[in-house]
């Protein structure tokens, strides 16, 4: 009996600092996402931005995020954990200084994009902190513990969404920048849990394992992945597919070309997935609600739906026995997201969205940190690398096709709507340049300032104002049925991985030792 409680045990006499302090710096990343998705009208409206535009900001809070996660990932066993928390830490002060620079029309796009890049880098590198030092923490219960740790993601946008309704116009009246600041609350409060702790080694790191073993697992076909994700953010032309080469390369140098785990690799591609549709949706959901009932109904849906999954991390560890394995889990949860967001498309009064939501949210709840805690059970000899390189595909994937994607949907399915209910109104309002995304055709979308207005006219609106905010209604259905199709995918993925465990005897997680033997 006291064998197996000892290894069960946290391999960490402050383990459940660490946990917490851990849980403090995520929900400082979940406020400042909160706060962002809650002013991107105001930005729509005082600057003239399209949702596409809107949409390649907000992704620039994902992107940069997959760059502090992987490098922070690839350095966290050399470097140690205390000199990427204070990195972090200088970046989300850094932040804020560069986003508040935006104030013309002319410079705000630049300042607010690389401001939400700075932030997400620092929100990175505090992921790739947490999440293996939490996986190591508790070895034994890996998907619990990293549910509790990212129950914080949803109770920062809670905090987040709340702070921003009491500081904003129904309280305090402060404008979008003195909103926005109000995430610097939380990161000086992750500063002050983490100042003097002391930090386990992962078993990676106990064994000696050098960057060339970390790597093997992903390989050739993981770093594919991360590499395609790369070269799109450096523009997905020429130079940047020169730059997502030049890191296969080097990844192929370092593994000794080794082709990688094709596990691995369905998990990276599966995560991409995640990535879009939660963080993707997450980061339009409460413009979208409000768009389509209030802007208080919206913001009280999202608090909604954050709270349910706050609420559900903390059972990740009896659902799963329940259940069955962490397979089982993802499987039906992806399927609980595609019945969401399909309800959610058709959402035509309040307590309807609250039931289609709530379904959405039940079925997003647990992708993220259970991802992260199969890589974490599967391949231990990784230590945080493929952690953190998942990680950072999901971010990545937010940022450049789950954000814009959606983003370029509104644009789209609202533009279509009104040239055909309303031709005259379209040529009126249509934006000077066209939205696009990746090889999809370009749409001439409606000018964000114009819609704005045409939003906060309500019923004393023109006829031609009227016409815009149905059609963007229209078009905010439509996008959110497009988006069901991602779950679903997703679901098929999972399922087929839960066919590959039950021919091998059954999902578990496995130590360095039986890795290698397996290999």
């Amino acid at each position: 009996m006291s064998n197996e409680q000892n290894s069960s045990a946290p391999v960490a006499p402050n383990a459940k600092r660490l946990l917490w302090a851990g849980f403090m710096a995520i929900l400082a990343a979940g406020v400042g996402f909160a706060l962002r998705g809650g002013i991107f009208g105001a930005w729509a409206s005082e600057y003239g931005f399209t949702a596409t535009q809107l949409g390649a900001i907000g992704g620039a809070g994902f992107s940069g995020f997959c760059f502090g996660i992987i490098i922070g990932g690839v350095l966290v066993d050399k470097f140690g954990y205390g000199k990427l928390i204070g990195l972090a830490l200088l970046g989300h002060i850094l932040s804020a200084f560069v986003t508040f620079g935006a104030s013309t029309p002319q410079n705000a796009y630049d300042f607010l994009y690389w401001g939400m890049f700075i932030f997400a880098y620092a929100n990175g590198t505090l992921e790739a902190v947490a999440n293996p030092l939490v996986a190591t923490t508790f070895p034994q219960n890996r998907t619990h513990y990293l549910n509790i740790l990212h129950a914080s993601w949803p109770l920062g946008m809670v905090v987040g969404a709340i702070a921003s309704y009491a500081l904003g116009a129904h309280g305090l009246g402060l404008g979008w920048k003195g909103q926005l600041a109000f995430y610097l609350v939380p990161t000086l409060a992750y500063a002050v849990m983490f100042m003097g702790q002391t930090f386990p080694k992962s078993e990676a790191a106990l064994k000696g394992a050098n960057f060339g073993e970390m790597f093997k697992d992903v390989g050739l076909l993981g770093a594919a992945v991360a590499c395609y994700l790369v070269a799109l953010f450096f523009g997905g032309a020429t130079t940047g597919f020169i730059i997502g080469g030049v890191l296969l390369v080097t990844v192929g140098v370092i593994t000794r070309f080794s082709l990688g785990s094709l596990l691995l690799f369905v998990l990276f591609v599966t995560h991409a997935l995640v990535g879009a549709v939660e963080l993707g949706t997450d980061s339009w959901i409460e413009a979208i609600t409000g768009n389509l009932f209030t802007a208080d109904q919206g913001k009280t849906l999202f608090i909604w739906t954050s709270a349910i999954m706050f609420g559900l991390r903390f059972c990740a560890e009896f659902i799963e026995k329940k259940i069955g394995s962490p397979i089982a889990l993802l499987v039906t949860s992806a399927l609980l997201a595609v019945v969401g967001l399909r309800l959610a498309s058709g959402m035509d009064s309040f307590y309807v969205a609250l039931a289609a939501l709530g379904i959405y949210a039940l079925g997003k709840t647990f992708f993220w940190p259970t991802m992260l805690a199969v890589v974490g059970d599967r391949f231990p000899r990784s230590g945080a690398v493929a952690m953190s390189i998942m990680g950072g595909i999901g971010m990545l994937s937010a940022g450049l096709l789950g954000g814009p994607g959606l983003g370029y949907a509104k644009d789209r399915f609202t533009a279509e709507n009104l040239q055909q209910s309303a031709p005259a109104v379209y040529a009126s309002a249509k934006a000077s340049g066209e939205s696009k995304f990746l090889f999809l055709s370009p749409v001439t979308a409606v000018d964000g300032t114009k819609l704005e207005a045409a939003k906060k006219a309500g019923d004393k609106g023109t006829a031609d104002q009227k016409a815009i905010v149905a059609a963007n209604q229209a078009g905010d259905r439509a996008t959110l049925k497009a988006d069901s199709y991602i779950p679903l995918t997703m679901a098929a993925i999972y399922l087929l991985l839960l066919f590959y465990f039950k021919s091998i005897g059954g999902y578990r997680a496995l130590k360095i030792e039986e890795q290698e033997k397996a290999a």
